[in-house]
């Protein structure tokens, strides 16, 4: 039986067109590209799990982006600093 996510995602139309303009974008990374088609596929009531096959990826992470957005609109879907030590040598330095 298919689980039904409590988070259920209404986009403004603002939201909306920029997530379709991140969707459909092939100069984003690729992280990007995918959370925008999740949450597209999401706001007219896909599941996580038909959403995750569509994309080829895991139920788990198309439920923590949803959960996300749901609290955080577009600015949940942004890349958040990460723990640990910072890199010694970042990939854009020329030796």
């Amino acid at each position: 039986m298919p689980r039904s996510s409590p988070y259920r995602i209404d986009l403004s139309a603002e939201e909306a067109q920029e997530l379709s303009r991140r969707a459909a974008k092939y100069t984003l990374p690729y992280f990007v590209v995918q959370r925008a088609k999740m949450i597209l596929m999401a706001a007219p009531g896909m599941s996580n799990d038909e959403i995750a096959i569509r994309l080829d990826t895991r139920r788990e992470v198309v439920s923590l982006w949803r959960k996300r957005f749901y609290k955080e609109r577009l600015a949940g879907l942004e890349e958040r600093a990460r723990p640990g030590r910072p890199r010694a040598f970042p990939p854009s330095a020329h030796r």
